[in-house]
């Protein structure tokens, strides 16, 4: 071969290894050892981010761009050092850092060289996991926990025989059979299905996992008894387990170090003794296990460190009868956690003395534990670390021996009656600890008296409780100059005086400060700038009459929740640049505000803005182009004017708007229907008019709608009743509505509140009211169909990804009994139809008596007509009946009176007749339920009905005497009776009884109709 022929071979391989280099996205570089992502895998990446809402920009390095190509270098994201291939995508998240919305895994399928896969803690919207995952053949690691998937677990996943853990835990919507293809995977050793819906056997083929150490079951219903002999850890926790799952406890390995059985139904009548030596954590939380369930005892070894019995239905006997023989191990328990049951007596605490001196930490929390806590209780327990006591019913003076026991570091006594001075507990007491204490809890109990400057000694401190106490004097700087780790400061719904110097500077930044309802004011705390590190923030209710400095509202960035409402701020919130990442639910309610609505506000989660001064609520809603995150705006009662904006699609993701009390004016706008996932509108008391628009049919997930108080005009769309199926509350008093009532509003079988009073509806009642399912039923317990009136979480997640503090409740302005009324607390049983002052016809159909659980019905003021029927008395859960001002007549039907619960009737103003019906409550009525019904009578009216004057004669009157009138009108009946018996055979006899004189007569009689016939015609 030639020189130049070699040479040409040298070229020509050159350029191959360059194409090679950038088909598989190496660096064709000679001298560079740096390998490049394939650029298929890149695209694939790309097309997963593509659809995904990334709010917290996880996903900000994955572009494609000239500088970030490689994705190799993307976040979440690790690459085979030699091949280029991604082995691992590792997208967990974390607190506010997460994906949401619906994902595609499908696009995925490049990434065939895949070995390691979380996608857990995000949000992915209810999506499922695609049937094709077995394709990822050489996975090692799969979590998919905590995503929202829904669906069944595909079998294809027994494919992946590579698999060493795979968790599908805490999706919580997974439903139907475990597969059985989960036994091909032969070399895993961790599982977890747990909290989720799954339900039926589970499968045999799963003794096949020889390999498993660690195992957890979500809802187990049998099981087999090969498990692996090599299993240590077994999770069968939020299950729906009852006893019989014991019988394959005993077959389990002694190998078994942790067992989690909490939150089942387990219930026990015999001893429980499983052969457990090497078990280290017993969890029975959240059962309903007796006490002879520990009569028999466990065969524990000493390794026991850690034992929850919380909400397992324990009684203080149980204890008792156990302490000598089932819990004879218990000198090496280290945690012990009986929360959640039903202990009562302070007998616990002995029992504590003499068998469990070793604790570290101990949960006695929500039980009924009554009584003093004994004093010997902090000699005893001097190797208590943590210790819970909150939500009991422990009385006595504050025990001053906890400082004393010098291990301790985190003390809850909150939500108990304890009582005295709270400087007592700081005297006599050594404090030993405080060089380690940081939790102090004692909230709502009675403690008085006021806050020692001697707290300050607990310099360690990180949170501080005292809220709901009587407490009282003046907190000032030197009384927590010290705390400078403090994170959490509750003082809330006391009588201490916050004073502090305006120069002073805080050693600490607060997370989270509710200092709700002390006395905070008059003039804004200038401390609060400093505090850049705040979750939440509650200065409510603290009588603050001054504005809030402009730099104050930099400090959002990090806030979940501020609540600065019940206060007299005034002046304009500041539209600055900000942006707002952890999208913070704002109540600023009953202040003084006043201007514009700063856009910047728009990436909150909700807004609670009524009772102020706004006045501008165009420029607010219009300036942004989109609000993804923006869930609740309450406006209400505020100074806004003008016209509705027409950009409600800039808010499209809204569930609750509140507009009413307002001054608004002109007609809906169309692109109100734009608000698709809206639950509730309140628009009541403003000078809305025109039609209602056709757009706001889109609105189907409407459960309130409240127009009332407008003047709206045309008819009732029929679309209400044929579009809105999750209609509760449909309020539309008070306007021009005019037309008949349209039979599409029987559709709504979940109705509770119909109020169609005062508009011009006329023609009559649909007949087809039994349809209204949710009234027809008194089984229907109001507090569970409306409580997502307060917060619809899932809805709230399934949007946003996650859970709202639930801090909004709806105004309902009711007519009830008579009385205009304001309901804030929708848990009440309002189930009401009010149609008065209408001209609505007819007669009050008889399907009413299908209403079994209404409790108002108003038909005031139409033009009704007929009688009352009967049904009514079918109506046992009716507290109040208007249904005056008509044209009914009749009598009033007995079963009326047969109604328990009535306490407010109005019949006044009829043509009623006949007796008022007594029995029962009814002769309470007063006599203006009544009035204006000339031929009614009774005792409410003081009017005697025909008849009851001649039985008072009879009963009453003397034997006549002789000469008296009675001769006179014995005479008088003798002969009416003559005469009629002569008149009426002297006409009719010969009739009846000759015939020709009947033939003529009926001769007659065809003759005169023939001419009436002709004369009319």
């Amino acid at each position: 071969m030639s020189c130049y022929s070699l040479k040409l071979f040298y070229a020509l391989l050159l350029l191959l290894l360059h194409a090679a280099g950038s088909i598989l996205g190496f660096n064709s570089l000679p001298n560079s050892a740096e390998i490049k992502c394939i650029e298929s895998e890149r695209q694939a990446l790309l097309n997963f981010k593509h659809g995904l809402k990334d709010d917290s920009g996880m996903l900000s390095t994955w572009r494609d761009d000239g500088n970030n190509r490689d994705c190799c270098k993307w976040k979440g994201i690790q690459c085979n050092n030699q091949t280029g291939h991604v082995e691992m995508l590792h997208l967990r998240g974390q607190d506010t850092q997460y994906l949401r919305g619906a994902i595609n895994i499908s696009s995925l399928i490049a990434l065939q060289n895949i070995e390691h896969l979380d996608l857990s803690y995000n949000a992915f919207q209810w999506s499922h996991i695609p049937e094709f995952m077995g394709s990822f053949a050489n996975l090692r690691y799969l979590n998919l926990s905590y995503c929202a998937f829904v669906g069944s677990i595909p079998s294809d996943i027994g494919k992946l025989t590579h698999l060493l853990s795979l968790d599908l835990g805490n999706n919580f919507f997974l439903h139907g059979k475990i597969p059985y293809q989960l036994g091909n995977l032969t070399h895993l050793q961790y599982l977890d299905l747990s909290d989720n819906d799954l339900d039926g056997e589970l499968p045999y083929q799963l003794g096949n996992l020889s390999q498993l150490r660690y195992k957890i079951f979500n809802p187990l219903f049998y099981s087999p008894s090969n498990f692996s002999t090599a299993l240590t850890i077994l999770d069968l926790s939020s299950n729906k387990l009852t006893s019989s799952i014991f019988q394959l406890l005993s077959n389990f390995s002694l190998n078994l170090q942790e067992l989690y059985l909490g939150d089942n139904n387990i219930v026990l009548s015999s001893p429980l003794c499983p052969n457990f030596p090497s078990l280290v954590i017993l969890d029975l939380s959240y059962n309903n296990m007796t006490s002879s369930v520990f009569q028999g005892g466990f065969n524990f070894s000493s390794k026991l460190q850690n034992l929850d019995l919380g909400s397992c239905g324990l009684t203080d006997e149980s204890f008792l009868m156990s302490s000598t023989s089932s819990m004879s191990y218990s000198s090496s328990l280290v945690y012990l956690d009986l929360s959640s049951n039903l202990l009562k007596s302070s007998t616990i605490f002995y029992w504590l003395f003499n068998s469990t001196t070793n604790l570290h930490d101990l949960s006695l929390y929500h039980n009924m534990l009554e009584g003093p806590i004994p004093d010997g209780f902090g000699k005893v327990m001097n190797s208590l670390e943590v210790l819970y006591l909150s939500d009991n019913k422990l009385q006595g003076e504050i025990p001053s021996f906890f400082g004393n026991m010098c291990a301790l570091q985190s003390l809850d006594l909150s939500n108990n009656k304890l009582n005295g001075e709270f400087s007592s507990f700081f005297r006599n007491s050594s404090w030993c600890n405080r060089h380690i204490f940081k939790s102090l809890y004692l909230s709502y109990n009675r403690l008085t008296g006021m806050l020692p400057k001697s707290i300050g000694l607990l310099s360690e401190l990180e949170d501080l409780n005292l809220a709901g106490n009587s407490l009282e004097g003046d907190v000032t700087e030197s009384h927590l100059s010290n705390f400078s780790k403090l994170k959490n400061l509750y003082l809330s719904e006391s009588s201490l005086s916050l004073k502090f110097v305006p120069s002073w500077v805080p050693p600490f930044q607060l997370q989270y400060l509710r200092i709700r309802s002390c006395k905070l004011g008059p003039t804004f705390p200038s401390w609060l700038k400093t505090q850049s590190s705040l979750y939440e923030l509650d200065i409510s209710d603290n009588g603050i009459n001054d504005s809030v400095p402009d730099l104050f509202w930099n400090n959002l960035q990090n806030m979940i929740l501020l609540n600065m409402s019940h206060n007299y701020i005034i002046g304009a919130i500041p539209n600055i640049s900000l942006n707002l990442p952890k999208r913070p639910f704002i109540l600023l309610n009953s202040n003084q505000f006043e201007g514009k609505i700063p856009s910047f506000l728009l990436q909150a989660s909700g807004l609670m803005l009524s009772e102020n001064n706004f006045s501008d609520l165009f420029s607010f809603l219009c300036d942004q182009s989109t609000a993804a995150n923006f869930a609740i705006l309450d406006v209400s009662h505020n100074q806004i004017k003008g016209q509705l904006p027409d950009c409600w699609k800039s808010v499209k993701q809204l569930l609750f708007l509140d507009l009413s009390y307002n001054k608004l004016s002109g007609k809906i706008p169309m692109s109100m229907g734009a608000l698709v996932n809206m639950e509730a509108l309140v628009l009541r008391n403003n000078s809305l008019m025109g039609e209602l628009p056709s757009s706001l049919k889109n609105c189907s997930s409407l459960f309130m709608l409240d127009l009332s108080e407008n003047m709206l005009s045309g008819r009732i769309p029929s679309w209400i009743g044929e579009s809105m199926h999750q209609l509760i509350i449909l309020n539309m008093r008070g306007n021009h509505l005019s037309g008949n009532l349209p039979i599409h509003l029987c559709y709504l079988n979940r109705i509770q509140l119909l109020d169609l009073s005062r508009n011009n509806l006329s023609r009559g009642i649909p007949t087809c009211l039994k349809n209204l399912t949710a009234m027809s039923e008194q089984s229907i317990n109001s507090s569970d169909t409306l409580s997502h009136i307060y917060w619809n979480n899932k809805t709230y997640f399934e949007i946003y990804g996650v859970y709202s503090f639930g801090v909004y409740t709806l105004d309902i302005t009711w007519m009830w009994k008579g009385v205009q009324r304001g309901f804030k607390n929708p848990e009440l049983e309002l189930k009401s139809i009010d149609l008065s002052s209408n001209n609505l016809m007819g007669e009050i159909p008889k399907e009413v008596g299908y209403l079994l659980g209404l409790v108002s019905l108003n038909l005031s003021r139409n033009n009704l007509s007929g009688e009352i029927p009967s049904q009514i008395g079918n109506l046992s859960s009716l507290e109040s009946l208007d249904l005056s001002r008509n044209h009914i007549s009749g009598r009033i039907p007995s079963s009326l009176s047969e109604i328990d619960y009535l306490q407010k009737l109005d019949l006044s103003h009829n043509s009623l007749s006949g007796r008022i019906p007594s029995g029962r409550h009814f002769e309470t009525f007063e006599a203006s339920s009544f009035e204006g019904n000339i031929d009614l009578c009774g005792e409410q009216l003081n009017k005697t009905c025909p008849g009851d004057g001649d039985q008072t004669t009879e009963e009453h009157q003397e034997p006549p005497v002789k000469g008296d009138d009675s001769v006179f009108y014995e005479g008088l009946y003798m002969s009416l009776g003559i005469g009629y018996f002569t008149g009426f055979w002297g006409l009719l006899g010969p009739l009846l009884l000759w015939r020709p004189w009947r033939i003529a007569y009926m001769r007659f009689l065809n003759r005169l109709t023939d001419y009436v016939y002709v004369c009319l015609w």
